[in-house]
Formats: structure tokens, C-alpha cells, sequence
């Protein structure tokens, strides 16, 4: 019998949920902070942000959309983590563990997860945007079951995957970075010698792979929040897809604004990729002590 602890993918699946959910409550009030930056269509710094919170919501208001936040990562990071560490099993039994191959496996596990995320990921933009629009005009969605709800009634079910493909683009681009430069630190710092298999270069490889990934990222993360919480005017969409926003956005405020909220989306990215990979490997690691037997 082969000594190698095996974790089961439907326990893969339910690690990923619930390490990205765990990390998410603690970064919301980031996300909340990064999405109103990347709607503001104005020059705007993330301490006026905070303090126009605070000022005119309330403390509480940092946790707007929480309830879709979980959902989101119950689906999209359920999705995404099991899906990658399924194919990454079976490339490594293949022989296959090159950067280029884990960036690849990291893009399918991240399209298969914006997909079956999608709805959530609506919601979250429109609850987390609602407080800076004027009263008449929010959506003032209860949860994020009461957004989908209505979501499906007054726009149709299809409302729900609006954004799908900048979504989609949006989460390949995050998880090949993010995954396969995750995969990839660990595995140079692990043969530096100066790093051993503990949180300490979880952490490190962590924090290398959230700032990669913002910065490939951020782009076609502004693309899709701004076309998710666009309204209809006239039977006509504000933007016609992904390189619609971005030409406009270029033309409107300047190029460096498809980097418009860096630092919050990475105090966001960084500590999420940071405690989501911590909480996956903690939790593995205590699954292949504890219910597995050698």
C-alpha cells in the first residue's frame, strides 16, 4: 500500500469553499472599498472613499453585500480550488508541473468557477455599489438571495450571468497568475533551502502570488464590475463588452485608471489569496493527519 495521503475531490471541493468563505469575511469591507474605486468614473483616493463611507453610511455599511461575498466564494472558489487541484493531480501522475502547464490548469479551474459564480458575483457588485448612488435610485437588495430574486423577476433569469464572458476573462487571467504563481513560489522557495512545508511559506508564497495577480488582473476586473452594475437606458447597454469598457475608460481617464483602486484591490487580493491558501493548507493538512489513515 503506498504510503502518499490522498485527499478525496469532493473533499477538495469543500476545503476551497470554505477557505475562500472564511478569508472573505475578513477582506469584504476591502472588496466594498476597491468596487466603489472602480465605479467612481472620477479620480478618487481610497482614504476619501472611506471616510465618504463612514460619513454618510455608517461603520456597518464596510459589510454591504456579505451575504453575496459568501455565496460568491460557496460557488466560485468551491468551483475554482476543486477543479484546480483535480487537474493538477492528475497532470503531476502525468509528469506535467511546469509554471506554463500550472498557469493553464489555473485558467480552466478559474472559467468553469466565473461561471457557476456569476450570479453571485452580480450581486455582490450591485449591494456593495448601492450606497453611492442617491436614495431614489438604489436597488436596496435585503441579501443576496432577495437580489437574485429580483434579479430574475425584473430582468430575466439571463440578467444573472450579465458580465459572463468579462467575468470569465477576468477569472482565467486572476487564476493563472494566482494559482500557478502560487504553485510556482512554493516550489522555488521550497528549493532555496531557506523555506521549509509550513505557514511561514504559505504566507511568503502567498503574498508573492496576490501582487502578481493584481496587477495582471485589475484591468478586466474593472471591465466586468462596471459592466455588471450598469443599467439598461432605452433598451440600450452603457457598454458594448469587455474592450468597450476599456477603450472608454482609456479615452475618458487616462490609461493608469485601468489600475484605478491598486491598492485596494490588492490589500483585498493579497490578504484573501494570503488566508484562503493558509485555511486550504491548514485544513488539508489536518484532514490527511487526522482522517487518514497511513
Amino acid at each position: 500500500m503506498s504510503n502518499q495521503k490522498t485527499v478525496p475531490n469532493s473533499i477538495k471541493f469543500l476545503f476551497g469553499g470554505t477557505a475562500g468563505m472564511a478569508a472573505t469575511c475578513f477582506v469584504q469591507p476591502l472588496d466594498l472599498i476597491k468596487n466603489r474605486m472602480q465605479l467612481s468614473g472620477t479620480k478618487v483616493s481610497t482614504m476619501s472613499i472611506i471616510s465618504s463611507i463612514v460619513k454618510k453610511e455608517g461603520l456597518l455599511a464596510f459589510y454591504s453585500g456579505l451575504s453575496a461575498g459568501l455565496l460568491r466564494q460557496g460557488t466560485y472558489t468551491t468551483t475554482r480550488l476543486g477543479v484546480n487541484a483535480w487537474l493538477y493531480e492528475i497532470a503531476s501522475k502525468e509528469g506535467y508541473s511546469g509554471f506554463t502547464v500550472k498557469a493553464l490548469i489555473g485558467s480552466i479551474a478559474g472559467c468553469v468557477g466565473a461561471f457557476v459564480g456569476t450570479p453571485a458575483e452580480v450581486a455582490l457588485i450591485r449591494m456593495t455599489a448601492d450606497g453611492r448612488l442617491p436614495i431614489a435610485e438604489r436597488r436596496n437588495y435585503k441579501n443576496v438571495f432577495n437580489a437574485l430574486t429580483r434579479i430574475v423577476r425584473e430582468e430575466g433569469i439571463l440578467a444573472l450571468w450579465r458580465g459572463t464572458v468579462p467575468t470569465m476573462g477576468r477569472a482565467m487571467v486572476v487564476n493563472a497568475a494566482q494559482l500557478g504563481s502560487y504553485s510556482q513560489a512554493k516550489e522555488v522557495l521550497l528549493d532555496s533551502g531557506y523555506f521549509k512545508e509550513n505557514i511561514v511559506l504559505h504566507f511568503v508564497s502567498s503574498m508573492i502570488s496576490g501582487l502578481v495577480t493584481t496587477a495582471a488582473s485589475m484591468p478586466v476586473d474593472i471591465a466586468k464590475t462596471r459592466i455588471q452594475n450598469m443599467k439598461i437606458v432605452d433598451g440600450k447597454p452603457e457598454f458594448k463588452g469587455t474592450i468597450d469598457v476599456i477603450l472608454k475608460v482609456c479615452r475618458n481617464e487616462g490609461v493608469f485608471s485601468l489600475w484605478k483602486g491598486f491598492l485596494p484591490y490588492y490589500a483585498r487580493l493579497g490578504p484573501h489569496t494570503v488566508l484562503t491558501f493558509i485555511f486550504l493548507e491548514q485544513m488539508t493538512n489536518a484532514y490527511k493527519t487526522y482522517c487518514i489513515k497511513s
